[in-house]
């Protein structure tokens, strides 16, 4: 068994067996775990870099990657359980560190049922670089309803004290005024990329579109460093027409 995969009883009141049929939220623990899987098979993450989360609304249970675990280990019962406020339901492992960013955006954003963070290298890149992602193109537009924000630093308090939940507040600040269903993605900065969807399967999608979007934008400036953003008319019309009430894309 690998070291991570060791049951973390000192750290949570209570148990349950890994291989119970019993366990909370199951069909949620097998859609978590298939989007952790897809953001290692599009090649987002290196090692145990990255985690994805999903949440049942009416608990107000979120069911998370656990942490340091490598993704070709997991399985749907090493999910762990936990409330809003970070307290753990069911688990024998310890949750992703960043469980207190996912829980405040969670906390903040009544419409996401899913969250995924990163370090795609493009993605990482431009938040590295302090700048917001522009939308340059109808490619960004028909996913992101403008440029994918970038947030203010964190400051030493933030850093020295509660540092993850500080992380979801930075970003919760930077969505004040900006719908985060239209844009569901956001650079922490000198850090990467948190991205979120209606589900954790359409979060980790949006995080595989994200870091494409950056790709593209890093060419973009690299071709042309005065590149102008989209117009504003051609924005709304590809963001619309796959999202909201009057959406045409597709077959639904």
């Amino acid at each position: 068994m690998h070291p991570a995969l060791q049951p973390a009883r000192q750290h949570f009141a209570g148990s349950f067996s890994l291989d119970s049929e019993t366990m909370l939220h199951k069909e949620l623990r097998e859609e978590v775990l298939e989007a952790n899987l897809e953001i290692v098979r599009r090649g987002l993450v290196m090692y145990t870099f990255g985690n994805a989360s999903g949440i049942h609304r009416d608990s107000g249970h979120v069911v998370i990657k656990p942490s340091g675990v490598p993704f070709d280990k997991l399985k749907p019962e090493h999910m762990v359980v936990a409330t809003l406020d970070g307290a753990i339901v069911e688990g024998e492992l310890k949750p992703s560190s960043d469980l207190d960013t996912h829980v405040e955006l969670y906390r903040a954003f009544s419409g996401v049922g899913g969250v995924v963070h990163t370090h795609s290298t493009y993605a990482t890149a431009w938040a590295q670089s302090g700048h917001d992602i522009p939308c340059y193109g109808t490619t960004h537009a028909d996913y992101f309803h403008g440029s994918v924000p970038v947030t203010d630093p964190l400051d030493h308090a933030d850093i020295s004290g509660d540092y993850e939940r500080n992380v979801g507040l930075a970003i919760v600040r930077t969505f004040d005024g900006r719908d985060p269903l239209k844009r569901p993605g956001v650079l922490v900065r000198n850090h990467g990329p948190f991205v979120w969807g209606p589900t954790a399967t359409k979060a980790a999608m949006n995080a595989v579109l994200l870091e494409e979007i950056a790709r593209i934008a890093a060419i973009t400036v690299s071709l042309h460093p005065d590149a102008a953003p989209i117009d504003r008319e051609l924005l709304n019309r590809h963001f619309y027409r796959k999202h909201g009430a009057r959406a045409t894309y597709g077959q639904g």
